[in-house]
């Protein structure tokens, strides 16, 4: 049990680090083509996450493909909405936008799956809305672009997050895991063709440390999940922001403001009591535990 939390942590301290080597690009190359690459270099943790029994067919053959489907245009839009959210952003006010992604999920499992919802978890929906009420404070701060990508980027995921619900019964881990770079790599491969800029070499650095920490993280992830019940690893992905505070002071020279900082520990706890409800009430980390 140690082990898995301890290997989930690190999992998403790789992808903290990898978010960090992707700002550092500063928008210097389209955020499609960014993530072009880092979905390419993310095919490398497929050796690692296919098992005994897998066929290489099946990073492309799912059981569900309408389910494959909508995870693979689901990470596409959700990967460049990141890529635009952290480089127009402080790390932590993105990450605090995206960590909206539990609350959305409690929303369309109402709205698409018609699970029941008591008010304890309706409370938590709320109470998030207000932290990002908070940290936006619209009317009294410049809201851009950034803000918006981030919100997608978290809608993006609650969807994708919906459909892992439903074909994570009936899919093998390397499919679930290939849906969501293959569709990445595809879709933004077609962006690309109407106007690619070759990277530099300090460029290919960063995309590389975008790419290759980003599979090392999945690969930790499956790890911490064979070692742990996915309900205690699910938790350790809010170290992200812990580790988005540290990366952008130190990297980015980022300031959190007070009013920020109440906003952020509102949405972080409103994210990890929906993510406690969530097992209590619907029990999805058993159906779908291999999907991590």
């Amino acid at each position: 049990m140690f082990k898995g939390v301890l290997l989930g942590f690190m999992a998403f301290a790789a992808y903290a680090l990898s978010d960090a080597f992707v700002k550092s690009l500063k928008g210097s190359l389209p955020a499609y083509e960014a993530v072009f690459f880092g979905a390419t270099l993310g095919l490398f943790a497929l050796p690692f996450i296919k098992t005994r029994g897998d066929r290489w067919r099946e990073v492309l053959v799912a059981q569900r493909p309408g389910l494959y489907l909508v995870r693979a245009v689901a990470g596409a839009v959700g990967s460049i909405a990141a890529v635009i959210a952290f480089t127009a952003l402080p790390m932590a006010e993105a990450f605090a936008l995206i960590f909206l992604l539990p609350i959305f999920v409690t929303i369309l499992s109402v709205v698409l799956l018609k699970e029941h919802v008591g008010w304890r978890r309706w409370s938590a929906v709320v109470a998030g809305f207000i932290g990002v009420l908070v940290v936006l404070r619209p009317g009294f701060r410049a809201l851009g672009i950034g803000h918006l990508a981030a919100a997608i980027c978290a809608l993006a995921g609650a969807v994708s997050m919906i459909a892992l619900r439903v074909a994570g019964p009936h899919e093998k881990r390397i499919t679930l895991y290939s849906a969501g770079v293959i569709g990445p790599m595809l879709l933004t491969g077609v962006l690309m063709l109407a106007d690619f800029h070759w990277p530099d070499m300090h460029e290919w650095l960063l995309l590389l440390g975008y790419g290759l920490l980003a599979a090392l993280a999945a690969v930790l992830l499956m790890l911490a999940t064979q070692k742990a019940p996915a309900n205690h690893v699910a938790p350790t992905q809010y170290s992200q922001m812990l580790w988005a505070v540290f990366l952008g002071y130190v990297l980015f020279h980022d300031q959190l403001d007070w009013p920020m900082a109440v906003g952020i520990a509102i949405i972080l706890g409103a994210g990890l009591f929906t993510l406690v409800r969530e097992e209590q009430v619907t029990l999805w980390w058993k159906r779908a535990r291999m999907i991590l």
